[in-house]
């Protein structure tokens, strides 16, 4: 029995466009099926950009799914460019006719923004910022990582990220890694090159990255902020107010005591801090015991000193202990909480990740659609 156009069409929509996350009949990207008197179907399918990075990857899932079609003897796929008149209208479409501005920073957002802060660098906020994306996601929540360490970035090596995003006019599509989109200064700069930046500058490059960026429905954004109080932590909190402040400090006391700035800014941009994160809280060597390189007892006492001082309850979320395959896996692209679940560092990660989803989005500021009725 010879296949249908049809029964194509149906198999071509279980596939997704891998960057817009969507199916790609969709987003009218199937432009053509013939189905041969042989089986033989012939396919012509739109790609946003000639060098669009992810091209090897919609060939090989369309030609996949066309396949297992029954009846189905051979494919012959072409990918086509857009025209700019199709770029357009793909982008009004994703964009829903609304005029560019910040989805996250609308009444109507059930996006949960948590900005990974820390008082100072090297306590690694990116580590754990990209475990608890990866961890996230692979719970199934749909999430994002903006990369706002403009200086010091690192989140591309992290997740394992190779490809630049894609334009399409003035909307830009963020790459995915382990089922998380991702957008970083790390991606428009050549090489290991410098961002020398001032204030306004860096204000304009996160308003950007939050309303240039086509970051879909997304469950959770994570932004992991440059150490300290800041031009970008201010700005953050001056373009998505309802932004809630995880704080990563190391148990040694002088981090500590770094780290209470970080979260006591909260105070002054009438934030809310949702926990602590205390990282490298010791090393466990080979005989069961652990060695506390660090010191003990600094991520207590950041949530304790930020309970007194925001008068709310500030509770240490987790403690990640110091392990060399956290390191590794940073290094190598594969966050531990995919590479090495059972480690108890990514045990540690993952609890964290697990008590964020379990969050219900606070309603402040939201419409209820409410009226006052007359009598």
């Amino acid at each position: 029995m010879l296949p249908t156009a049809d029964a194509v069409r149906a198999a071509l929509a279980t596939v997704k466009d891998p960057e817009i996350r969507r199916p790609i009949t969709d987003l009218n990207m199937v432009d053509r099926v013939d189905v041969r008197s042989d089986g033989h179907v012939d396919l012509v399918v739109l790609i946003t950009i000639a060098g669009c990075p992810m091209k090897d990857t919609i060939e090989r899932d369309v030609t996949a799914a066309v396949r297992s079609v029954p009846g189905v003897t051979g494919v012959s796929l072409s990918l086509v460019p857009m025209t700019d008149a199709q770029r357009d209208e793909l982008r009004v479409q994703l964009r829903g006719g609304a005029t560019k501005d910040i989805p996250f920073a609308r009444p109507e957002s059930r996006t949960s923004v948590y900005a990974i802060a820390s008082g100072k660098g090297g306590v690694g906020k990116s580590t754990v910022t990209v475990n608890l994306a990866a961890s996230l996601a692979a719970r199934g929540l749909s999430v994002g990582v903006l990369d706002a360490d403009v200086y010091g970035f690192s989140v591309p090596r992290m997740l394992g990220v190779t490809t630049r995003p894609t334009r399409i006019g003035d909307m830009i599509l963020p790459p995915v890694a382990h089922g998380v989109r991702v957008i970083s200064v790390g991606m428009f700069v050549e090489g290991n090159a410098a961002v020398v930046w001032r204030g306004p500058m860096l204000h304009r490059a996160l308003q950007q990255f939050l309303a240039d960026v086509f970051w879909g429905d997304l469950d959770v954004l994570l932004m992991d902020l440059p150490p300290g109080t800041g031009d970008v932590a201010i700005s953050t909190a001056q373009l998505i107010p309802a932004t809630e402040i995880i704080v990563v400090t190391t148990p040694q006391t002088a981090a500590a005591e770094v780290a209470e700035r970080a979260g006591a800014i909260a105070l002054q941009t009438r934030q809310k801090v949702v926990g602590v994160i205390e990282n490298m809280s010791g090393l466990v060597l080979p005989d069961g015991s652990t060695l506390d390189v660090f010191g003990s007892g600094g991520g207590r006492q950041v949530a304790e000193s930020l309970t007194r001082s925001t008068g709310t309850n500030v509770p240490l979320l987790g403690q990640v202990p110091l392990a060399v395959p956290v390191r590794e896996a940073g290094d190598a692209g594969t966050p531990i909480v995919l590479s090495s679940p059972q480690d108890p560092s990514a045990v540690a990660l993952a609890s964290v990740a697990a008590t964020l989803a379990n969050r219900a989005k606070p309603l402040t500021r939201v419409p209820l659609g409410l009226s006052v009725a007359g009598r």
